[in-house]
């Protein structure tokens, strides 16, 4: 039997599905640094940083049940944290205009923000607009974003030149920013910082 941590990130999330505590354990140990720095590059604060990691772990195990991958549990596991990233960015921004009466309204705020912006609604809109991609420029997203290929792999195994990878690329990125534009302009409403990407 092979050991856990020779596991792929796929299988480990299929065990940690069926309630595996060893691949979640596994899975924490893999990504925990590497999000803990991401953190803390963008909060500036180890508190916060570890705050964010830790709480998106324990979410993941809460929802164990309920994930469904359309993209790398990379980009997943990713793009939550950025999410819980952007809301602790959110609310020190709103926290420097806000009397401190108005605590309790804040906080109400924040949870509902959280909700409109769980992730994995977020991941089924963005699997419709890659639907709607030309068949070629989605193939060339998929193996980029979901596979993990290089641009140069992605042009070696379609037999295309470098550029055109990346101007499929470019084209698909252009589209999903413009198909979900309405909530890129929500995150920017909230004081976010910008720079949300597929």
């Amino acid at each position: 039997m092979a050991l856990y941590s020779e596991y792929t990130d796929q299988e480990l999330v299929t065990l940690l599905t069926a309630d595996d505590e060893k691949a979640f354990r596994t899975l924490y140990n893999r990504y925990w640094q590497r999000l803990l720095l991401k953190a803390y590059m963008q909060l500036g604060t180890y508190t916060e940083a570890e705050e964010v990691v830790q709480d998106t772990f324990i979410n993941l195990w809460k929802r164990r049940h309920r994930i469904q991958l359309h993209y790398s549990f990379h980009t997943y596991i990713a793009a939550v944290v950025r999410y819980e990233i952007m809301a602790k960015l959110a609310g020190r921004k709103v926290c420097e205009h806000i009397p401190v009466d108005d605590a309790r309204v804040l906080s109400l705020a924040d949870h509902s923000t959280q909700q409109w912006l769980d992730f994995e609604e977020l991941s089924k809109q963005i699997e419709l607009e890659v639907q709607q991609l030309p068949e070629k420029c989605q193939l060339v997203f998929r193996l980029s974003r979901e596979k993990g290929l290089t641009e140069k792999q992605v042009a070696e195994n379609l037999d295309i030149s470098v550029k055109t990878v990346e101007a499929h690329i470019s084209k698909a990125l252009k589209t999903l920013r413009v198909g979900l534009s309405h909530i890129l302009l929500f995150v920017i409403i909230i004081g976010a910082l910008p720079g949300i990407g597929c």
